[in-house]
């Protein structure tokens, strides 16, 4: 299981009906934060997102992106957590967050590391990789891809009856690339093992200006999430202080022959009637939702 859970949706500031950047990522039992807006706690309580989270992915360290540290730290202290935590950013994130979490309270319980990453930076997480991706937004921010590493092929079972393979070990065998002896036959994995199968790739592209890069390093992903902050008659704004219109980020989800397009981000000025947004976006690319407070995508498995 995959999916993305958005706990917060606006840019700047809440308003009634949006808390600010905070996108919960379920992927096989495990949860990653991606940015921790004021008030990121309750809205984990909200919609039903658990606090077994190990690491906090930062794409850069402005207020409404950072701010509910302090708070999620406490209710999880309060909780009697143990367990240690890690916190992920770009650089100034050591300084940052470290004097913040000082301030903000009574000494943790539990261990916080802060590391800090540079752009093009590939964390290796096992069954899958995290790099942090360059973004344009001042000088230190970055976005964020998961990529799966590849499945096994399918596994023909039919033929593996056929050629007198019986049901059990000797199957799971196969499937895992081993070669096997039948009945005095050697059975090699080519004969019932398709070949591998992608895994899944989600970016999230921080808060930026659509770019060649971004466009290159999204190419063929089953999920794109991206900034949305302006409407496509705010272009100059946009342009002023680096962010991306829904026009830009369509452009960019079909340059980049993505899947799908979320849009997030939004300005306070669509906290109600973010269908504008969603509208001149979907005239680019239509595979887009803008996200609202709670919406929860999953992304499956595709053949490709």
């Amino acid at each position: 299981m995959l999916s993305l859970t958005f706990l917060g949706t606006s840019a700047a500031r809440p308003t009634v009906e949006r808390s600010v950047s905070a996108i919960a990522l379920h992927r096989e039992g495990e949860m990653l934060l991606f940015d921790c807006g004021e008030g990121t706690q309750r809205q984990m309580m909200k919609y039903g997102v658990g606090f077994t989270l190990s690491d906090v992915f930062f794409t850069h360290f402005h207020s409404d992106h950072y701010l509910g540290l302090v708070g999620l730290v406490r209710t999880l202290a309060l909780q009697g957590r143990t367990e240690p935590m890690t916190l992920w950013g770009p650089k100034g994130g050591q300084r940052i967050l470290g004097a913040m979490l000082d301030a903000g309270y009574e000494r943790s319980p539990f261990e916080i590391t802060v590391n800090e990453v540079e752009p093009g930076q590939v964390l290796n997480r096992g069954e899958y990789d995290l790099e942090a991706l360059p973004a344009d937004h001042g000088s230190h921010a970055v976005g964020w891809a998961l990529r799966e590493r590849d499945r096994l092929g399918r596994f023909d079972p039919d033929k593996a009856r056929e050629l007198g393979i019986p049901e059990g070990p000797l199957w799971g065998r196969i499937h895992k690339g081993e070669s096997v002896a039948v009945d005095g036959r050697t059975i090699t994995p080519a004969e019932l093992v398709g070949p591998p199968r992608p895994g899944r790739v989600v970016v999230i592209s921080g808060d930026t200006r659509p770019s060649e890069t971004l466009v290159r390093l999204a190419e063929g992903a089953d999920l794109l999430v991206h900034e949305a902050t302006f409407s496509h008659e705010e272009q100059d704004r946009a342009v002023e202080t680096r962010h991306s219109t829904a026009q830009e980020a369509a452009q960019v989800a079909l340059a980049a022959r993505v899947r799908r397009l979320v849009l997030t981000h939004v300005s306070a000025r669509f906290s109600v009637g973010a269908e504008a947004l969603q509208d001149e976006a979907r005239a680019v690319f239509p595979e887009t939702v803008v996200a609202r407070d709670g919406l929860e995508v999953d992304v499956p498995f595709t053949e490709r």
